[in-house]
């Protein structure tokens, strides 16, 4: 090997060890950035957080405020009457006949019919006692009530009037 030769080894040599140092130190550099980067968050969990710290109300002030606060009570007004079953009806002929109808007419799973001789047992006991099992549900030894009928999104208002409703059609 000729002296130039080596002397452009020496120097190639160099150049990679410098180039192989620069690598080395970007990559301590990147490990050091990363470790640095919070750790991605949950959807579910920032979603609970948002929810969490939602403001619950609104601060209305003068005329232009009281308006925007009738237009919102009106507003939740509409939307938990949309959510009552039957438009929040009370009328117990309508509720008995969309939703009472397909026990309490065929006598399915123990269901009184409207006959006077299926109430004996359960007149005694009182209005109260029926509206509270209509309500809450009720398993007793001739069958099964499921609370509010089956029907959740009715209100007890509208469960007492079809109860109220049957009885006064007590046949």
């Amino acid at each position: 090997m000729r002296n130039y030769d080596l002397e452009f080894l020496k120097k190639f040599s160099m150049v990679i060890g410098f180039l192989v140092l620069v690598t080395l130190g970007l990559i301590i550099a990147a490990i050091f950035v990363h470790g640095q980067l919070p750790a991605e968050v949950n959807p579910d969990v920032a979603k609970r957080t948002q929810q969490r710290i939602a403001p619950v109300g609104a601060v209305y002030a003068g005329s232009t405020g009281a308006a925007a606060q009738q237009a919102a009570s009106a507003a939740a007004a509409a939307k938990a009457a949309s959510q009552v079953a039957y438009g929040g009806t009370t009328d117990g002929s309508v509720i008995f006949n969309n939703l009472c109808t397909g026990c309490h007419t065929s006598g399915a799973g123990g269901a009184p019919t409207l006959d006077q001789a299926h109430w004996t047992a359960r007149l005694p006991k009182g209005k109260d006692t029926l509206h509270k099992h209509a309500i809450e549900g009720f398993t007793g030894t001739a069958g099964v009530m499921p609370p509010k009928g089956g029907n959740p999104a009715l209100t007890d208002e509208q469960v007492i009037a079809a109860v109220d409703w049957m009885l006064a059609n007590l046949k």
